[in-house]
């Protein structure tokens, strides 16, 4: 499957993952407005972009550039459907690494979700429904995602998905070393 000609959407009985939309920029402007989440949001290597916007101006932009590379065939970004209260309370993205670092074609894996989200079982439930078709769906050796050392909740939650915590840092195409990075593969 090359996700970039065919986007699938997943879901559970909690959350429904599809491609995002234009009609999601409001639910989406309560993410990337959401201060207490964006300690959580990673932005290594994303040229300066911390992910937070105030306005839909600024939101729109960045679902323009969402859909771009998406087109270009960069990254992926899905919406993360709340199916009891049907709307968007966050994002995923993933792309394949390329590098000349230990997380060469490696799947990355981030994932942004309203402050209110951030807990293990919702976490849990998200990146379960999403990581074992990361493989498949970017044709790589393994997954790599960023957990800061105070995001507890999400700790446990990739740690009962069966990330391990990796002992390396991801080299930015600055060559600034980013830490914090966990694995699976």
């Amino acid at each position: 499957m090359n996700i970039y000609e065919s986007c699938p959407e997943l879901e559970n009985e909690k959350f429904l993952l599809r491609l995002v939309n234009y009609e999601d920029c409001e639910d989406l402007l309560k993410v990337y407005s959401d201060r207490n989440a964006l300690p959580f949001f990673n932005s290594d290597s994303c040229d300066g972009d911390i992910f937070y916007y105030e306005t839909k101006e600024r939101m729109t932009e960045a679902l323009n550039f969402w859909n771009m590379a998406y087109q270009n065939g960069w990254f992926v970004r899905l919406s993360i459907v709340d199916k009891t209260i049907a709307r968007v309370i966050g994002t995923i993205e993933i792309c394949l690494r390329v590098s000349e670092d230990d997380f060469d074609y490696m799947g990355i894996l981030r994932v942004d979700v309203r402050s209110d989200y951030e807990k293990e079982d919702v976490l849990y439930d998200i990146m379960a429904l999403i990581t074992p078709h990361i493989y498949e769906m970017l044709g790589c050796d393994g997954i790599i995602t960023k957990v800061p050392v105070y995001a507890v909740e999400r700790t446990k939650a990739i740690q009962r998905i069966g990330f391990t915590k990796s002992e390396h840092f991801l080299i930015g195409k600055t060559g600034y070393a980013y830490d914090g990075y966990w694995i699976m593969k």
